[in-house]
């Protein structure tokens, strides 16, 4: 994996004002800035169990993941060690005539937790691209087993773009390959692109809102529900911001969203009825990949300024 320090410059729709994007490779950590403004980076060097991107910050300013534990002194809550700001991984991932490390409810490998007997994300490369309206990062990563067996390898690119003078997208496009056998997406809630918002923005005890693509509100209310998007929003201090996933209409599978009022929201497309999932009861089917084929899944996180009405999540996310 490249670690020179590097610049890539994407002149971003400059005809409508809006901010330059830019970002920078140093020591398997990329940084993005929007304008002046670093506004996320994504870490992926070898100390990590799985890429993840902190901080995460609107264009005005305003931080809306949390920061524990990064920073280890952090006054918010400590708890889900393995919650780092926003992430992409799946719970339960079974390779076909390969024996794992026994988990209590796991039938395969956690990249979820980080508890004992764990799987790790390993990038095995990073490379800037520069486009004319976004910035790219293409990574390639191993997914590995406790005791480092390989489990399946991925492709994953990352566009970065500003969307309006309120918001910027980091669209998140993961190929994972059945490279060293068929594979088994097993049926847990815990998965799999996920974000951690900051305590002032939960729904407990903070002044957050969680908020679907049907208009549902509120945790009791859209958890395992199936919807395009899910957005959290609060106000912290004098601001109102938030932070949506939005789900790609060409992936394979409907998303539903394991999202909690202590601060979790997590698209998964792989939880079934085992996952107590309401809009996939008595669902058994799971999602499985033969060998040397793979599976394509495409986010986007966009970290608004504004509440989940303002930031027009219905409206074009994907695209130019």
């Amino acid at each position: 994996m490249s670690s020179a320090c590097s610049w890539v410059v994407a002149w971003a729709l400059m005809a409508s004002g809006q901010p330059t994007v830019s970002a920078q490779l140093a020591e398997g950590v990329v940084s993005f800035k929007l304008g002046n403004q670093v506004v996320t980076r994504y870490h992926a060097h070898a100390d990590v169990a799985k890429p993840y991107f902190w901080p995460v910050i609107t264009p005005a300013g305003v931080a809306v993941t949390r920061d524990w534990p990064m920073v280890a002194d952090a006054k918010e809550a400590k708890d889900h060690k393995h919650q780092k700001s926003a992430w992409f991984c799946h719970g339960d991932i079974m390779l076909d005539g390969h024996t794992p490390t026994k988990r209590k409810g796991i039938e395969g490998t956690d990249f979820w937790s980080e508890e004992s007997g764990h799987g790790k994300i390993v990038c095995t490369d990073l490379n800037l691209i520069s486009t004319r309206n976004a910035v790219m990062v293409s990574t390639s990563n191993l997914w590995k087993d406790s005791a480092g067996k390989a489990i399946l390898s991925e492709t994953r690119l990352l566009t970065f773009k500003p969307r309006d003078a309120n918001s910027w997208i980091m669209e998140v496009t993961s190929i994972m390959t059945a490279s060293q056998g068929a594979i088994t997406f097993e049926d847990t809630k815990e998965g799999s692109f996920g974000v951690r918002v900051r305590d002032d923005l939960t729904e407990k005890p903070g002044t957050g809102i969680l908020t679907n693509a049907e208009g549902l509100k509120g945790e009791k209310n859209l958890w395992g529900k199936k919807s395009a998007w899910c957005d959290y929003s609060g106000t912290t201090g004098a601001k109102t911001v938030g932070v949506a996933i939005v789900a790609h209409p060409e992936n394979p599978y409907p998303t539903c969203w394991h999202s909690r009022g202590y601060g979790l929201m997590a698209a998964n497309p792989f939880g079934r009825g085992k996952s107590g999932f309401p809009d996939m009861k008595g669902r058994t089917d799971l999602v499985k990949v033969n060998k040397g084929e793979s599976i394509k899944l495409t986010y986007a996180m966009v970290v608004h300024d504004g509440d989940a009405t303002s930031a027009k999540l219905s409206e074009r996310v994907f695209g130019k």
